[in-house]
């Protein structure tokens, strides 16, 4: 299966092709309808992104298995046998706490608080993902999202009975624990190894990195014994991938990787790893990121995100213009919505509402939605994110981190 977009300046199309291979054709039943770019809204208000963010919630419920997961934990698309197996497992366990983060930040109603409890139950207390191979070590993307899960529901003033502090804890804890034994020596974490293997790992990039700050800062407020050490590197680790142009370089490097053209690490292939570091780097109060930086970064994934459009769906990494990957889409989306709420208040609803159409329109008839593949795990992710980045905005809600930026804003 393959998917084109065409027309970036005028409309995305998204055409299906079928292959001769088992299982592709109900991927391709699953896609989208065609849609034309000329019926997407430049705004959309509150109570449009409330009726999308319901039919994602109403999907992520109906989905649910009766243990408090979602998904299969197994290989479920022929375009990913190149992994090792424990990776689907832990991949699914990441979307699962991405699914967490959903319902956490959702309006509560009973169905939902019930959905949420019975998904925190599964996240404490399912087996933990190990490394998968020699340089596969996707088992990092559950350490990540399972961590901030935990210190998130952890903070929950709902959730504050000792049923529920004891086990967030504690599963908090044995997260961040791997998050220890695997940050790498430069400060941060990533996904993969380069050899020579080494149980500690050498390589990182700046989003996996900056995701995770804000959680590592808010378990020292709830007394999880976070070294500060530890934050102070992964802090670094971002910082140093900040670039002049505004972007972030996808991972450290000595000479950074900018060699002109269609680059990842020209603003244009940056579009997500700018909102997901500014944001973190504001909530972790680095006076240097300013509100006129986080501005500068959501007016570039807004002016640019014909980009983000024409990779969404591609089934080969980085084949989008500027190396962009479909993945790139929700975690984008997500982390400019979070990047919105360091804005003073009376500034955030301008900018939820232009970035609302985005989301609502990769919805499917039955709420789902997907950036990348058509794998239940990447299903989970796409739509938790998708609710996530609405529900901040249902609400003038204050910046997600006491910490704010610095002077000169």
């Amino acid at each position: 299966m393959s998917t084109r977009s065409s027309g970036v300046f005028c409309r995305t199309l998204v055409a299906v092709t079928l292959l001769s291979c088992a299982g592709f054709a109900q991927q391709a039943e699953e896609l989208e309808v065609v849609r034309e770019r000329g019926d997407v809204p430049s705004t959309l208000t509150v109570e449009q992104a409330r009726v999308v963010v319901d039919r994602s919630l109403a999907y992520l419920i109906e989905k649910q298995h009766e243990n408090g997961s979602w998904g299969t934990g197994a290989l479920d698309s022929t375009l990913e046998m190149g992994f090792s197996v424990e990776t689907f497992y832990a991949w699914n366990l990441s979307a699962h706490g991405v699914a967490v983060l959903a319902l956490l930040a959702a309006e509560e109603t009973p169905e939902r608080r019930a959905t949420l409890e019975r998904a925190i139950d599964w996240l404490c207390s399912a087996r933990l993902p190990k490394r998968g191979s020699n340089w596969d070590i996707d088992f990092i993307w559950t350490a990540l999202y399972g961590f901030v899960a935990c210190t998130e529901a952890a903070s929950d003033p709902r959730l504050q009975a000792p049923e529920f502090q004891e086990p967030l804890r504690k599963r908090g804890l044995e997260f961040l624990a791997q998050l220890e034994a695997n940050q790498v020596p430069t400060g941060g974490w990533a996904y993969y190894d380069n050899p020579p293997y080494s149980r500690r790992p050498k390589w990182a990039t700046s989003f996996c990195t900056a995701l995770v700050v804000p959680a590592l800062v808010r378990s020292q407020e709830l007394g999880w014994g976070t070294e500060q050490a530890l934050i102070d590197r992964s802090v670094a680790y971002v910082r140093r991938c900040g670039l002049p142009n505004g972007a972030f370089e996808y991972d450290l490097r000595p000479i950074p990787r900018v060699s002109g053209g269609e680059h990842i690490n020209n603003v244009k292939g940056s579009l997500g790893r700018i909102q997901v570091c500014n944001w973190s780097l504001a909530a972790a109060g680095v006076p240097q990121m300013t509100h006129e930086r986080i501005r500068e970064g959501l007016t570039a994934f807004i002016e640019h995100h014909k980009f983000l459009d024409v990779a969404r769906m591609r089934p080969i990494p980085h084949e989008g213009y500027y190396a962009n990957a479909g993945y790139f889409y929700f975690f984008g989306h997500y982390y400019a919505a979070q990047a919105i709420n360091q804005l003073p208040v009376e500034e955030r609803e301008a900018w939820h509402a232009k970035l609302r159409p985005h989301v609502a329109k990769t919805q499917r008839a039955d709420g789902s939605t997907s950036d990348f593949m058509a794998s239940s795990y990447m299903i989970t992710a796409s739509t938790s994110f998708a609710a996530l980045t609405l529900s901040l905005g249902l609400e003038a809600a204050p910046a997600s981190s006491s910490a704010t930026p610095g002077e000169g804003q």
